[in-house]
């Protein structure tokens, strides 16, 4: 093959418009699909995500739809596609509203998880994930019947973890402390657990009061982060389901805070707390 031909066949590139946000340094790229020239793949969208080669984040959102409902995909930092992203939903309701293409405040959104009701207060957003699953099979999670907490063997030992879905799945560790909170060691060993199908995040939960709780978490496909939205979410509904949280929790992460409610069973949870518009650029894709 001539350089010729391989120039004429190589597949088209075009400069693409970015938005950098993030919800308590729980950071994202936001490109709207309309503007690609080709489908991303797993390896751009790595190397969008690269701290170093490219604009790096958390994850990606790649917004499909100019109307509401606006249609979004969520992608991690290594590539792979998921179901929803708390702060990333926050975020893309802030930037619906700042580029027009959402009156606002009340934004709707959908998901691959279902849709997703947002407000936008100025700085602050709001969201509705919907009602949170406990049945093994929605999690997805091997169990042989739904229970509170569930007995599960990692890394040499037996501890007791919660797991439940609220919109995509969570395993949830009650600590002491979050500071000694052994992440760095079962984060990626509980994320790949063989009885979570498709992975897992990963909390690591400290109950303060009824009323504030401490949380660290490590993300499916990216590592701990500063603060996970549905985590927290996934977070405080466990605590209630167990008899010890109230309906309206304050969850303290290292990012900031996130205040998370849900009233019980058959309800939607709500998620609130800031979306930051960080600074938008072009990239070449």
């Amino acid at each position: 093959m001539s350089s010729e031909s391989a120039v004429q066949s190589a597949p088209p590139r075009r400069d693409v418009a970015f938005a950098k946000m993030h919800g308590l340094g729980n950071d994202f790229v936001v490109l709207n699909a309309s503007a690609l020239a080709r489908p991303l793949d797993e390896h751009t969208i790595r190397r969008l995500a690269d701290r170093r080669l490219g604009i790096g984040c958390d994850q990606l959102l790649l917004l499909e739809t100019a109307v509401e409902p606006l249609r979004y995909r969520v992608f991690n930092a290594d590539g792979g596609e998921v179901e929803q992203c708390g702060n990333g939903a926050r975020c893309l309701a802030r930037y619906a509203v700042e580029q027009g293409l959402a009156a606002g405040p009340a934004v709707q959104l959908l998901s691959a998880a279902g849709p997703v009701a947002a407000r936008v207060d100025g700085d602050s957003v709001s969201i509705n994930l919907g009602v949170p699953r406990f049945a093994p099979a929605d999690v997805p999670f091997e169990a042989s019947a739904e229970a509170d907490s569930y007995a599960i063997d990692v890394g040499g030992e037996q501890i007791q973890v919660g797991a439940l879905s609220v919109g995509n799945p969570h395993v949830v560790v009650e600590v002491d402390t979050v500071e000694t909170a052994p992440v760095a060691r079962l984060g990626p060993l509980l994320e790949r657990h063989p009885r979570f199908p498709r992975r897992t995040n990963v909390g690591f939960l400290q109950i303060v009061s009824p009323a504030h709780c401490r949380l660290r978490v490590f993300e499916r496909g990216v590592g701990e982060t500063p603060a996970c939205g549905t985590g927290a979410a996934a977070a405080a509904v466990w605590g209630r389901r167990c008899g010890r949280l109230a309906s309206r929790v304050t969850m303290s992460l290292a990012g900031g805070e996130l205040v998370v409610e849900w009233a019980g069973p058959d309800q939607p949870v709500w998620l609130a707390g800031p979306a930051t518009s960080v600074f938008e650029g072009r990239i070449t894709l």
